[in-house]
Order: structure tokens, then C-alpha cells, then sequence
């Protein structure tokens, strides 16, 4: 017989979470009351996920009674850091209430205790008669897990969860749920503001609980450890750690007057649901409910949403297109790669009238193919790119496109980062679009639906999708100042994407066939110099083995253990390989092996009929606006090891008497730094054309002349330049170039003094994002951070470091972007057979016949620097050759 399934749900951190989660789209989700409604909406998306996945039989949602607990008695500042929860969440808690009430989900608050406690004294009275799932988004709650207990933490807004049982917390954190609390007690807790012991972190805290089991234990064998800071700090603060472990464990056996009996969940109040849905204009939902919006009568037939659609065909399709009202068309695509995957049916529309046909051969109607490449015809889409590159299939020049639903969400964060229809329809409440898999399914059971009629009403759907939200977004990119970055670079990029894409590179089989013959080759050697080393044959490709090899056989210390023995990852091997020719082999090994599989064998399968490889370029993934390579991904092969750069000699030009022509921006990102920050000596640098590293590097080791600067010390300074870029910590550049955290701090600090407008940028930085919720590039590219008053530190922290370095980043990415579009065309209005073929980080990749090499090496440059007016000025570096290995 099945278990009962407890679900208990920590009600104030999904709120918090749920809230800015869709904190971007606070002022679009307001009800006809003037009431904020984004948290009410969220919680209410995690709430259905929950329930489909989990199907629980009995449920909570526990809240926090107030600020005063018992934990505040013991510690007077606990949790006395927190912000001021905002208002516009405040105001919504009570309709979380409402809504609980109405999906016939109970809800508790206990006077001097917090959520955490309810939900642990719950879990553990469920023991092993239940199957318990708590639902958090505060990591604290993982001591609870058990093996009848799993705590699903949310790492995405509310959307994406991470399921913590015992083994999961072994595995990532190397300790027991119940030594969580010792870990606490060791390095306290900014977020609840209680101390722990001075200078001891996390990754101290572990090692310590991994040695001794507890806090208890430690100071039981204290006084045995050696001299050092660690151990006075430990002694000094045993109080402290003490008390911070009281105030980390949740309490099991709080007085709470609810038992599990209480909470049997039998599922939604339907009356109840519907009225509230409809206080709070959730169209959606009551779309899901087949219920109406404005006066919630019962639909008995299909969701009213639902788009009405003519079939078109060859006797109805001229008359449709001389309809001048007809400004939508959908081209849907079987697949994500546009380029290989079929075309199964094409759809047309006006506002409210809407034409589909899964017959393709349309395509072939010259009408249709006159007004597909009609340019003075304006065309609305879903993504353009992939409707341009597949109808250049059939043959169709696509122009006219000016406005692209997947570009618009994708600038207002309402895509998820996804290109998927179905996704951004939902999250702008339109609920009649389902997904990609839920339409055709996955894996082994993706098909097409059996009946044309469902294919149609999907398309159409899409058309009706289009026009409802094509004024709602195209009036917020007005409202965001961000309708230039949609209409001058996103939009005419995506076209000159798609002709790159169109274009493909050219890949010599024959060069990556030897290669991989050689390939083969060394790594039958660096095998037999491991084994040599190693004194034993072994599996190198086994972890397991590779670990007994290293730590039993071989008697290195351990640095790490996993649930299946010793860890051998790329971070284990490179803190051995300086004490371990085995373990600096393996690296080499495991290197070369990658660049055999995904690059040489990845690309030998990709190279099409036309001796090229086309890549797709996503153009909506990342949240800086940079662009992706997938099928296959050119912008990740290795340049550091010579096996990797020897991959480019496969690349080459079209024809005999063409060349491969590379431009690349230099040090674009800290160029970009010295104009936002303002920082004159930065900038000076910058204008003087100095060595910016070898500039840093002689500030920061106190140099009087760029001349003693020697190579090191430049790797070293290049190191802080490009880390302050990411918000690097003292730790983290420490671990970079190879020393102690003490210089990495006076590094740091040097640098500051150096460029001390940087720092105030910074700050900056994270004071807008605390105050508006987002950043945004020199072109307004926006990037929310929902996480940006996030209580967990180490959240918080990463939060504070994205909104330092986004503006760079993306701003750097906008610049690169608007020199591909302006790039293009010079290269049109100068009659240039030259093709630009690919964009990788800031390098653009070119073929050019040898005639216009010369133009080429004054034009780039002349181009590429003036794609944005900065404070300081941008430098392109160019290169050709027979080969892009040869060009670089």
C-alpha cells in the first residue's frame, strides 16, 4: 500500500521568492483593485506544479507569526539585518491567504515559533508513515531531510527546484543533514544575522564537522589541535558557536496544536477558486478552468481563448493576401534546428481572422512566395531568424519582418530565456499556447498530432498569440527607453544571423580525419606514461578507479570525497597535479579526449552535403545579451592547449584564392569599464594606448616604470583587471593566479586605489539594482535580479556581483552587435564579395578574396571602432590566412 504523501511548504520564503521571481513585471500585474498581484501569481504557478508532481494527500502551508520568537529572546540582533520587506509584497500575504483557503490547502502560524519550526515538528510527527516533501527556498530547511523526507529547495524564482535527501546533502555539501546545524554554529549567518566563529567560513566549517562529526566533539579535541589563528579563533568563540547552533536548529517539537490528521487535502474549492481568480483579472488560470474572465459562467465547450481559424489552401490564398489588414505569418518548424528540421504547416492573419494549412506545398504559390519576399509588405513573426532560414529552404527570400514577438519577450525577460512559444504565451498570461512538449511530446514519443485539425488550431493559436501581445510589448520597450535596442539592433541583427547562418563555414573533413588519427595517437602515449607513472594499469576514464589509484595506491591525501568515494574532478586534479605526475596526466588526457569527442568526431558529423557546418546563434539565451553557437557550438573550442587551436586549421574559405579574415575587439570589456565608471586614470590609460595589465601591474607592486614589469607580475595584473570585471572575491583571484588570499586582498585593495572610480561604480551598481530591481547596458538592455535582496548570503552575494559586472558585459556584447549590423552593410554598399561567417565572443570571422584583403584591414577597423561613441577608444586587431588557425 502507497504512503501517504505530506506536503508542507514554507509559506514567507516562496512568497519572498514568488515575489521577485516576477519582480520585473510588478506594474503589469496589478488587479482592477490597484492591487499587486505578481507574488499572488507565482505562488499560485508553484502551488499547481507541486500539486501535479507531488499529488499530496495531505498538506500546510506554514507562515512566520512575527519577528519575535524564541530565538530573539536568545539573541537579541537575530535576523536584526533584514530590509524592510517591501510593501507591494506586504499588501499581497493576506490574498496568499485567500488563495491557500480556495485550492483547499490549509494554513498555521505559531505564536513565538517560525515556519521552520511548524514544518519541522510536522515532519518529523509524520516519521515513517508518511512521505514528507517541505517546500522552501531557504537551504537551512535541508537538516531536516531524512529518508522519509525530502526538502525541495527553489534555485530559480519558483519555477526550479533542487530536491535535497540525506544522500544529495552528502554528496554536495560532504556532511549529514543534522551536521548543518554544527557547519552553522561554525560560520554563523549573515542573512540571520547571528556570529559563528571569527573567520571561519564555509568551506572551513565543513573540513572541521568532516573531521570531528560535531561542534560538540570539536571542542572536546581542541586543545589537541595545533597552534594556529584558527584554533585561538575557535577557543575564543566557543560561546558564540554555542549559541549560533541554538539558533540554526529548527525545532522538532514545537507546541503546536495541529496534528498531520488535520491537513488531508481533497483539492480545490471550485466556486471559491473561480471568484478569486477572477478578483484578481488571472485569465490564465481561469483559462485552465475553462472558466470565462469577466463574469465567470462556465464555458461547456472549448476555452473562448482559443483561436477561430479558416483553413487555407490554393482557391482561398490569393484573396487572403490582398487583404491589406493581413500582417502575421507563422512558419512552424518540426524541430529545433531550423535549418535540417521540416516545415509542416504555414498560417496567416490579421488581428482577429486567422488562415492555416499544414499543406507546405503553399510555399511553392508565387502569390505567397511574391508576398513573403515583399519588402514594402511589414510582417509580424515569432522569431525571424528561424523563419527567414526556413523558408530560404524553399527557396524564399523573407523581407518585411519589423516586429518579432521572441525578440520583444526576450528584451523584456518574459522568455525564461527560452525560444520556446509556449513559454513566453504562458507568462504573459495567455494560457491557450501550450509548449513545444506538451503539443508534440519528447524524446521518442515527439510526433505529429494524428489529426491535421489539431496541428492547425496549434499555428493558429501562435498567429492569435502574436497580434495579442504585440502592442502590450512593443508599448513597455517604449516605456523602458528599450524600443531603439529592439528596432535598431536586435531586430536588423537576427537578419544578419540568419544570412550567416545561411552562408555556414566551410570544414575540411580530410584535415579533421588526420587529426583525429593523431589525436588517437597521443593519447595511447600520455595512457602509457600514466600507467608507467602509476605503476598499475587502471581505467582512466573511471572516477572510482582513478580515486583508489591516486589515494590508496598511491597514498595522496584526499581533498574530497562523493558517496561513491574519492573525487577526482578537474578541481581535486589541479590541486594535485603540482605534487602528482599522475594527476597532471589525467588532466591532459581528459583534455585531449574532449577535444577528440565533442570537437573533431562532433564536428566530422556535422559537416553538411555542402562541405559546411551551419550553426545556429541563439540569440535569446543569455541574460548579458551575448550570443550562443549551438548544432554545432563554435564559439567554445579550445584555444589554450595547441590540440584545440589546431581544430581552426580545418576552417577555411569557400574558394582557392580566398582568405580567412579575423577581427577582434581589444580588451572591449575593460575599455567599456573605463567609460561607465568615469575613472580618469583608466581612462588615461586607455587614451595614452598603454599596456592596461602592465599599467595595473606596476600600481599594484608599487613600481616606478612599466619596464620593470615582468612577465608575471602582468599575468597577474591581467588577472585582477579581467576578475574585478566579475565581482571577483580576494579568494577567488587568490585561487586564480596562485597565491595567498592576505596579497590577493592587498591586490584588490591596490587596484582600487589605483581606480578608484571603479569601486564607487560598483557600489553604484548594486544600489540601483537594490532600489529598481535591475541593470541595464549603455543601450538599455535590461537585467533583473530578483535575488538582489535574497536573505541567503551566498544568493545575495552573486546577485550583487551580476549587477556589477551585467552592464559591462552585455554593454560590451550591444557594441559587437551593432559592428555585425554595420559591418554588413558597408560591405553591401561597397560591392564586397566578402561574407562575414562568424561571430565568436568579440572576434568576427570573414572570407574575402584576396583583392579585398586591403580594403578589408582599413574598413574593419574604420567600422568596428565606431559602433558606439565611448570616452575612450575601441581597438580591432585584425589577422588573415589560408585557414582560420593561419588567421590567428
Amino acid at each position: 500500500m502507497a504512503k501517504n504523501k505530506l506536503v508542507l511548504v514554507d509559506g514567507n520564503s516562496v512568497a519572498f521568492r514568488a515575489f521577485f521571481a516576477m519582480y520585473n513585471v510588478l506594474d503589469k500585474f496589478v488587479n482592477g483593485e490597484g492591487l499587486h498581484t505578481n507574488a499572488i501569481y507565482a505562488f499560485n504557478n508553484m502551488l499547481e506544479s507541486i500539486l501535479k508532481s507531488e499529488q499530496p494527500t495531505h498538506m500546510l502551508v506554514a507562515f512566520d507569526a512575527g519577528k519575535t520568537t524564541f530565538r530573539t529572546e536568545m539573541f537579541d540582533d537575530y535576523k536584526g539585518t533584514r530590509s524592510k520587506t517591501p510593501s507591494e509584497l506586504m499588501e499581497q500575504l493576506p490574498y496568499i491567504n485567500q488563495l491557500l483557503a480556495a485550492r483547499g490547502i490549509k494554513t498555521y502560524e505559531l505564536a513565538n515559533y517560525e515556519a521552520d519550526d511548524i514544518i519541522g515538528t510536522l515532519s518529523k510527527q509524520g516519521g515513517s508513515d508518511f512521505e514528507t516533501v517541505i517546500v522552501t527556498g531557504d537551504k537551512d530547511l535541508t537538516q531536516l531531510a531524512t529518508d522519509d523526507v525530502t526538502v525541495a529547495v527553489t534555485i530559480k524564482g519558483v519555477s526550479e527546484i533542487e530536491k535535497y535527501t540525506p544522500d544529495h546533502v552528502l554528496e554536495k555539501l560532504g556532511v549529514t543533514p543534522k551536521q548543518i546545524i554544527d557547519i552553522k554554529g561554525l560560520m554563523g549567518d549573515t542573512a540571520d544575522n547571528y556570529p559563528g566563529v571569527e573567520k571561519v567560513g564555509e568551506k572551513t566549517a565543513i573540513k572541521l564537522i568532516d573531521q570531528y562529526g560535531s561542534i560538540e566533539n570539536l571542542y572536546e579535541h581542541v586543545d589537541e589541535m595545533k597552534a594556529s589563528k584558527l584554533k585561538e579563533h575557535l577557543i575564543n568563540d566557543k560561546d558564540k558557536a554555542s549559541m549560533s547552533k541554538k539558533l540554526a536548529t529548527i525545532n522538532t517539537d514545537a507546541p503546536i496544536e495541529i496534528s498531520i490528521n488535520d491537513l488531508d487535502y481533497h483539492g480545490d474549492n471550485h466556486d471559491e477558486l473561480v471568484k478569486f481568480y477572477q478578483e484578481m483579472n488571472f485569465k490564465s488560470f481561469l483559462s485552465r478552468m475553462n472558466v470565462a474572465a469577466e463574469n465567470g459562467e462556465e464555458e461547456k465547450q472549448q476555452p473562448v481563448t482559443k483561436a477561430s481559424f479558416n483553413v487555407l489552401n490554393d482557391k482561398n490564398i490569393s484573396e487572403v493576401l490582398a487583404d491589406k489588414t493581413v500582417d502575421t505569418v507563422h512558419i512552424e518548424v518540426f524541430g529545433d534546428n531550423y535549418h535540417l528540421d521540416p516545415v509542416v504547416a504555414v498560417g496567416l492573419g490579421s488581428e482577429n481572422e486567422f488562415y492555416v494549412s499544414d499543406d507546405v506545398g503553399l510555399l511553392a504559390n508565387p502569390d505567397f512566395k511574391q508576398w513573403l519576399e515583399n519588402e514594402d509588405i511589414k510582417k509580424n513573426v515569432f522569431d525571424i531568424k528561424k523563419t527567414i532560414v526556413a523558408l530560404k529552404k524553399s527557396g524564399i527570400d523573407f523581407t518585411g519582418g519589423v516586429y518579432d514577438t521572441l525578440l520583444a519577450a526576450y528584451l523584456l525577460d518574459k522568455s525564461d530565456n527560452q525560444t520556446d512559444f509556449g513559454i513566453i504565451a504562458n507568462n504573459c498570461g495567455l494560457g491557450y499556447v501550450p509548449t513545444e512538449e506538451d503539443f508534440y511530446g519528447k524524446g521518442a514519443k515527439k510526433a505529429l498530432p494524428s489529426e491535421a485539425k489539431e496541428l492547425q488550431q496549434f499555428v493558429a493559436n501562435k498567429l492569435k498569440a502574436i497580434s495579442e501581445l504585440k502592442k502590450q510589448f512593443l508599448d513597455t520597450l517604449k516605456d523602458n527607453s528599450q524600443d531603439s535596442l529592439f528596432d535598431e539592433i536586435e531586430l536588423p541583427l537576427a537578419k544578419v544571423l540568419a544570412s550567416m547562418e545561411i552562408e555556414g563555414i566551410t570544414v575540411d573533413a580530410p584535415t579533421l580525419l588526420k587529426m583525429k588519427d593523431e589525436l588517437e595517437v597521443r593519447l595511447q602515449e600520455i595512457e602509457k606514461e600514466i600507467y608507467q607513472e602509476a605503476g598499475e594499469e587502471f581505467n582512466i576514464n573511471s572516477p572510482k578507479q582513478l580515486g583508489v589509484v591516486l589515494f590508496d595506491h598511491m597514498g595522496l591525501k584526499p581533498i574530497k570525497k562523493t558517496k561513491t568515494g574519492y573525487s577526482t574532478s578537474v578541481e581535486v586534479l589541479e590541486q594535485l597535479e603540482h605534487v602528482s605526475p599522475v594527476a597532471r596526466d589525467v588532466l591532459r588526457y581528459r583534455q585531449i579526449a574532449k577535444i577528440q569527442s565533442t570537437y573533431v568526431t562532433g564536428l566530422l558529423k556535422v559537416i553538411q552535403p555542402d562541405n559546411k557546418v551551419h550553426t545556429r546563434y541563439v540569440q535569446t539565451l543569455t541574460q548579458t545579451g551575448r550570443l550562443s553557437s549551438v548544432d554545432p557550438n563554435l564559439q567554445n573550442i579550445p584555444v589554450r592547449i595547441d590540440e584545440g587551436k589546431k581544430i581552426r586549421k580545418a576552417f577555411l574559405p569557400a574558394h582557392d584564392d580566398w582568405q580567412i579574415f579575423s577581427s577582434d575587439y581589444s580588451q572591449v570589456e575593460l575599455r567599456v569599464l573605463a567609460h561607465i565608471s568615469g575613472d580618469q586614470n583608466m581612462q588615461q590609460a586607455f587614451k595614452e594606448n598603454y599596456d592596461i595589465h602592465a599599467h595595473t601591474a606596476m600600481n599594484i607592486f608599487g613600481l616606478d616604470s612599466v619596464d620593470d614589469v615582468t612577465p608575471d607580475m602582468r599575468r597577474k595584473a591581467k588577472a585582477t583587471n579581467f576578475g574585478i570585471v566579475y565581482g571577483i572575491s580576494d579568494y577567488g583571484l587568490a585561487k586564480n593566479i596562485g597565491i595567498t588570499r592576505k596579497e590577493a586582498s592587498e591586490f584588490i585593495s591596490a587596484y582600487f586605489e589605483q581606480y578608484p572610480d571603479v569601486k564607487k561604480y560598483m557600489n553604484d551598481m548594486i544600489d540601483f539594482a537594490e532600489q529598481n530591481g535591475y541593470v541595464e547596458t549603455l543601450m538599455h538592455r535590461r537585467r533583473y535580479l530578483p535575488d538582489i535582496h535574497a536573505k541567503n548570503f551566498n544568493i545575495r552575494s552573486f546577485a550583487q556581483r551580476t549587477a556589477m559586472n551585467t552592464p559591462i558585459q552585455g554593454s560590451a556584447a550591444d557594441i559587437i552587435k551593432v559592428a555585425m549590423i554595420n559591418m554588413q552593410k558597408v560591405l553591401k554598399e561597397n560591392g564586397l564579395k566578402t561574407k562575414m561567417l562568424l561571430q565568436v565572443h568579440d572576434e568576427l570571422i570573414f572570407e574575402a578574396p584576396n583583392s579585398e584583403i586591403e580594403i578589408l584591414e582599413e574598413l574593419v577597423p574604420k567600422t568596428m571602432d565606431s559602433a558606439i561613441k565611448l570616452d575612450v577608444p575601441l581597438k580591432v586587431e585584425t589577422s588573415y590566412g589560408k585557414s582560420w588557425y593561419d588567421a590567428k
